[in-house]
């Protein structure tokens, strides 16, 4: 059983285009009727436009094994008195789904993925969490890749702020256990004797994702056709029982690995 990442796994960071091997390793899950869920850190399209996006570009899989963080919001942020930040996309999203966005005193201080925070946007977060409001991110993503360049992800972020104000915060994506319990509990749909230790989660971010799965008991898949450029640059700076039970460099190997088990067994 798999809980599958979307960005830097099955489509390019640089152009959304499927990664080699993605649609086939899809495709091939589906023919053995293994159990899965495609788990996405999406905020910036909604669920639908995201899903039906990846609909377009060829891969083949129920709406019901696909989860985002936009889809347990409601569950986690109250929709009013939001100061959101992030990219232009994500804040229209959020005034579709009927969040009030209030930057003057807000109640909930939100932080999704932006390639270009501001230094006064850093202060006015700061001024609002020292004032009272609580601190939530979309996700907890190491690192941002785009356009060739690596940026701080929200995690990183959220750490800073923090740092910065002694605030502690929730987050309603990966890797929070909140998120991976319901993706799990999606998952009994396809087999309802479905466990954390059941199941392996692929992903490009070895430090958002896979460590808080392997912390729930999950086995661990890096990939590096997304965040990361080498194993080496992150793998044996992090501690020994978080680091990925598994590498490859993309859902090709991964899928070409699947197959010559197969005919091992055979």
């Amino acid at each position: 059983m798999y809980f599958i990442d979307i960005q830097g796994t099955l489509i390019s960071d640089a152009d959304k285009s499927p990664i080699r091997g993605s649609i086939e390793f899809i495709d091939m899950l589906n023919k053995k009727k293994i159990p899965y869920m495609i788990i996405t850190n999406n905020t910036k399209k909604s669920s639908k436009e995201f899903y039906e996006f990846l609909q377009s570009i060829g891969f083949n899989f129920e709406s019901s094994k696909y989860l985002d963080p936009l889809m347990l919001l409601y569950s986690r942020v109250e929709k009013e008195a939001v100061a959101a930040y992030g990219a232009e996309e994500f804040l229209k999203t959020l005034v579709k789904m009927g969040y009030r966005l209030d930057y003057e005193n807000p109640k909930t201080v939100l932080v999704a993925i932006k390639e270009d925070f501001k230094a006064d946007e850093y202060a006015q977060m700061i001024d609002f969490l020292l004032s009272g409001a609580s601190l939530v991110g979309m996700h907890e993503t190491s690192i941002y890749a785009k356009n060739n360049k690596r940026y701080p992800g929200v995690g990183a972020v959220l750490k800073m702020l923090e740092f910065a104000t002694s605030v502690s915060y929730d987050v309603v994506g990966k890797p929070s256990v909140a998120f991976y319990e319901e993706a799990l509990k999606m998952l009994h749909n396809q087999d309802s004797r479905a466990d954390f230790s059941d199941i392996t989660m692929i992903s490009d971010d070895v430090k958002g994702d896979l460590g808080g799965a392997k912390e729930m008991g999950m086995k661990t898949i890096f990939v590096t056709s997304g965040k990361y450029k080498t194993a080496s640059e992150i793998v044996p700076f992090l501690k020994p029982e978080l680091r990925p039970d598994y590498i490859y460099a993309d859902m090709q190997e991964i899928f070409l690995h699947r197959v010559l088990e197969q005919r091992e067994v055979i």
